[in-house]
């Protein structure tokens, strides 16, 4: 499925400040700027970390919720903590794009903002389509956007774990001879 670039690009971030976890450092969340290429980068601080590794949790509660009406909820009190006027940009080369913060303002309230919005977009494109793994005592989030939109676990290992312990207790139950 193809979303917008903050219901995708937003969004994957979004995936992976939450599953970087409230333990996650600057060198962190550094690295998840490089690998989704968010620009313009800057250098997280410890206290920017810190604050990161705060909103992941705020925003692991949108996935972690299964009521819509509740995911709805929880992703505009994200919206109204980094609210500010979306505006028309065009840096580092890029095509003309929304902004919802402020390119000069602090990393952190950037990427907040970013990963907010990119919740906001992708919950009004397919709602559906936010997930946390099946899998017992797997925490992992992902927005799933693969083409039939029915992904229930984080990874290919998470699932083959699942559906071998699923046939081994069918096979212990003798329901398979």
């Amino acid at each position: 499925m193809q979303f917008n670039p903050y219901g995708g690009a937003a969004a994957q971030i979004a995936v992976a400040v939450v599953n970087a976890g409230p333990n996650a450092g600057s060198a962190d969340f550094e690295k998840i700027i490089e690998e989704h290429d968010y620009r313009p980068a800057k250098p997280v601080s410890d206290a920017g970390a810190r604050e990161l590794a705060a909103w992941s949790l705020r925003l692991r509660t949108v996935f972690d919720e299964p009521e819509l009406d509740v995911r709805v909820k929880l992703t505009n009190q994200l919206l109204a903590i980094v609210a500010a006027p979306p505006y028309i940009t065009q840096h580092d080369s890029r095509s003309p794009h929304f902004h919802y913060a402020d390119t000069h303002a602090p990393i952190v309230a950037r990427i907040k903002t970013f990963t907010a919005m990119g919740l906001a977009h992708a919950i009004c494109d397919d709602a559906g389509r936010i997930g946390r793994c099946d899998r017992s005592g797997c925490a992992v989030v992902y927005v799933d956007t693969s083409r039939n939109g029915r992904r229930r676990f984080c990874s290919a290992q998470c699932a083959n774990r699942t559906h071998v312990a699923e046939h081994r207790s069918r096979r212990k139950d003798g329901a398979i001879a």
